[in-house]
C-alpha cells in the first residue's frame, strides 16, 4: 500500500480558532504527526459551545496531540525550543506582536532547527497594515464579499469561516512546496500567508469582473445579487416546502428546463438578454412552476433532461445523503460520550494518513511529549507544579450536559 505523502513528518501547531488549526488538520490527514501547543486556557474553540468545545475544535483538531505550555513563562522557552528542534514544520496564526512576545518567530525557530519550515498565517501580509489584526469577517468586509451579502438591508458575514479555511489551504500549499520541492536558500523556509491577501485572491474573478464592466460601461456595475444576475438561477420552494436550487446560466439551460416541465417556453424570453430585461416575470414563472410540484416530482423531471439542480439541505440532513454515505467520505469519531461523523480529506486517489482520531483534551499528551524530548518524570512534575505546563482537568467539557447513553 502506498504510504501517505507526509508520513514521518512532524508538525508543531500553535493555532487558535480556524486558520492554523485547519492547515495543520490537512497536514495531519496527509500523514503528518501534529502536536498542538496550547496556552493554559486552551484554543478558544475549546470553550465556545455551552462552556465546552465547538464544532470547529472537534472537526479541525481530531487526531492531534496536545501539550499545554504557558509560553509567557521564561521556563517554557527551553521546552518550546526542544519541540521546534524535533519538528519539520511550525505553523501558527498568532498576532505578530504576540508571536514576538512569546518567542514564536522565524529567527528563533531557525536557531533551534536550521531545516524547519516556518509558516505564519497572519491578518495582513507586507504593507502598511502588516501589524494589524484581522479575522474572517474582517477579510470578508475588506475584500468585497460582505458588500454583496446583505441580510435585512445590512452587509453580513457569510456564516462559515471560509476565508480562514482558504488561508489554511494556501498555507498547506506553501508548506508542501518547501517540504517536497526544496527549501531554497537561507531564510526561504519562512512562509507568510495573509488572511486579507487570501481574500483578495479568492475574489479575483469578481475584482476582474467589476474592472471589466467599468471599462465596458464607463462605470462600476456590481451584480445585484449572489446569483450572477441570471434570472431563474437560485433557490425556489416546492409544493411540499422543500427548496430546490436551479443552475440556470444560459439559453440552453432555459430551454432544457421548460422541456422538463413539458411546457413551451415564452419566445419573448428565449435569450438571456431578454430575460434580464424581464427579471420579475421570469422569477414569477419559475416560482409558480416549482410551487406546483413536489420536490421529488420536480427532481424526476429535471433528471430526465440532465438539468443541474440540488436540494438546499439543512445542516442536520447533509450527511444523510447517499453521496455522503459512500465510504470513505467520513470517519466516525467518539468523543467524551458523544458520537461524531467527520468528513475526510476530499482528495481521492492519494494515500491519506490515519483516519480522524479523537480530539485531544487540553494537555492530554503533555507528559508523553515532554518525556519524548528528554524531560525526566521529576522534571515534568516540577514544571506542572510551577504552572509552566499542564495536564487535562477532570472537569466535564460541557458542564451540566449529559452525553447520550448510546454514544461511544
Amino acid at each position: 500500500m502506498q504510504q501517505a505523502i507526509l508520513a514521518g513528518r512532524t508538525v508543531l501547531e500553535l493555532g487558535t480558532m480556524v486558520a492554523a488549526p485547519f492547515a495543520a488538520h490537512i497536514l495531519g490527514q496527509l500523514g503528518a504527526t501534529v502536536t498542538k501547543v496550547e496556552p493554559p486556557n486552551g484554543d478558544p474553540t475549546r470553550n465556545l459551545v455551552r462552556g465546552g468545545p465547538s464544532g470547529s475544535f472537534i472537526a479541525y483538531n481530531s487526531g492531534k496531540r496536545s501539550i499545554c505550555i504557558d509560553l509567557r513563562r521564561p521556563e517554557s522557552q527551553e521546552i518550546f525550543r526542544r519541540l521546534v528542534a524535533g519538528s519539520d514544520v511550525v505553523v501558527h496564526n498568532l498576532a505578530p506582536d504576540s508571536a514576538r512576545r512569546l518567542g514564536v518567530t522565524f529567527e528563533t525557530c531557525l536557531q533551534c532547527n536550521p531545516d524547519v519550515v516556518y509558516c505564519h498565517i497572519r491578518g495582513y501580509g507586507p504593507g502598511p497594515m502588516a501589524e494589524a489584526l484581522a479575522s474572517n469577517p474582517v477579510a470578508e468586509a475588506a475584500t468585497g464579499v460582505m458588500h454583496s451579502h446583505v441580510i435585512d438591508g445590512r452587509p453580513s458575514r457569510l456564516g462559515p469561516s471560509y476565508h480562514d479555511q482558504f488561508a489554511g489551504c494556501y498555507a498547506v500549499i506553501g508548506i508542501l512546496t518547501r517540504l517536497l520541492g526544496g527549501k531554497g536558500g537561507p531564510g526561504e523556509q519562512c512562509i507568510e500567508v495573509g488572511l486579507y491577501e487570501s481574500g483578495l485572491h479568492v475574489a479575483s474573478r469578481d475584482l476582474a469582473g467589476i474592472q471589466l464592466k467599468t471599462q465596458l460601461l464607463g462605470k462600476a456595475e456590481p451584480e445585484p445579487s449572489g446569483e450572477f444576475s441570471m434570472p431563474g438561477y437560485g433557490s425556489y420552494q416546492t409544493s411540499d416546502g422543500r427548496w430546490i436550487y436551479l443552475v440556470m446560466l444560459n439559453d440552453t439551460h432555459w430551454a432544457r428546463f421548460w422541456e422538463a416541465m413539458a411546457c413551451v417556453p415564452d419566445p419573448e424570453l428565449a435569450t438571456l438578454r431578454q430575460r434580464k430585461k424581464q427579471r420579475e416575470k421570469v422569477e414569477m414563472l419559475i416560482r409558480t412552476t416549482m410551487r406546483q410540484l413536489t420536490f421529488d416530482a420536480a427532481a424526476a423531471r429535471l433528471n430526465t433532461v440532465g438539468f443541474g439542480f440540488t436540494e438546499v439541505l439543512p445542516m442536520d440532513r447533509v450527511l444523510e445523503a447517499p453521496q455522503a454515505r459512500k465510504p470513505p467520505k467520513f470517519a466516525e469519531v467518539p468523543f467524551q460520550g458523544f458520537a461524531f461523523e467527520l468528513p475526510n480529506l476530499p482528495i481521492f486517489g492519494i494515500a491519506a494518513g490515519a483516519e480522524n482520531g479523537k480530539p485531544p483534551l487540553l494537555g492530554e499528551h503533555t507528559r508523553e511529549i515532554l518525556g519524548s524530548h528528554g524531560y525526566t518524570k521529576a522534571e515534568c512534575e516540577t514544571l506542572m507544579r510551577n504552572g509552566v505546563v499542564a495536564v487535562p482537568s477532570t472537569a466535564p467539557l460541557w458542564p451540566g450536559v449529559r452525553a447520550p447513553a448510546a454514544a461511544g
